[in-house]
């Protein structure tokens, strides 16, 4: 079983999101009803723009914590190395 941190966002270097799961499928689905948390529902941030799998939920709570204390541009370059044209890669989860 794999494990996830992932970054929403609701637009282009817009509002930005982290946050880990062991199913990154339904949890982006949830962001985009506005039932993943409050504060995406606020904010309309429903696009999954980065994510990574890790071996256990303990890594990927570890690297969600961490990526919670960068800076915002140390963010939006992660974001851009792995997504450059910001697109919702929820379908690239099903391919």
């Amino acid at each position: 079983m794999a494990f996830f941190t992932y970054i929403m966002a609701s637009r282009r270097n817009g509002t930005l999101y982290t946050g880990s799961t062991d199913d990154i499928g339904l949890r982006a689905w949830q962001h985009k009803e506005g039932a993943g948390s409050k504060f995406t529902a606020e904010h309309d941030v429903e696009r999954l723009v980065w994510f990574e799998a890790h071996e256990t939920r303990e890594a990927a709570f570890r690297r969600e914590r961490q990526i919670k204390k960068w800076n915002r541009q140390w963010k939006l370059r992660l974001i851009e190395e792995m997504n450059p044209g910001w697109r919702d890669l929820v379908e690239t989860l099903s391919a």
